[in-house]
């Protein structure tokens, strides 16, 4: 009897599913193919990530990752690859105060192994070693972001009153 007045007392467990996944966009600039230049040494590779989430109905939400990598040998591009990678998430259960973080941390989880992989592939296809991005901490993009707006706010504040 104890076993069910427990089960009633938790709160129903969050519950996410992909309904679907896909590349909204991919480009890929070969930018030393073009100017006809071959690679000198090991790359500089910069890589930056966004995220953005909006609601696409009851329960229902898309969310997008972005990747841009540029790669330099010295002060050369060598090329530029962005990729803008959605999915869209069947999300229940999550109390409203936990859903922004959940979009822009969890989702994202969900969906970078296949960013990485189309990543790696393209970057393969156009003669390169595939660029096999590391893992994202996503919670600290999530605070990042945070932190920034928030300063952003506090500016506007200022700015505001004087």
């Amino acid at each position: 009897m104890s076993d069910m007045a427990e089960n009633a007392q938790q709160p129903p467990q969050p519950q996410v599913s992909i309904l679907s996944q896909f590349t909204r966009d991919l480009s890929f600039e070969n930018i030393a193919a073009i100017k006809q230049q071959a690679p000198q040494g090991k790359p500089d590779i910069q890589v930056a990530v966004n995220l953005d989430a909006r609601a696409r109905g009851e329960d229902r939400y898309e969310v997008s990752l972005k990747i841009t990598a540029n790669a330099k040998s010295g002060e050369e591009s060598l090329f530029m690859v962005e990729l803008d990678y959605a999915g869209v998430f069947h999300v229940v259960n999550v109390p409203q105060e936990q859903l922004h973080p959940f979009l822009l941390i969890e989702c994202p989880r969900q969906l970078f192994p296949f960013a990485r992989r189309i990543i790696a592939d393209v970057t393969r296809d156009g003669g390169y070693p595939p660029l096999m991005l590391d893992m994202v901490d996503f919670v600290a993009i999530y605070r990042q972001e945070l932190q920034r707006r928030q300063a952003e706010q506090a500016a506007a504040e200022g700015s505001g009153q004087a």
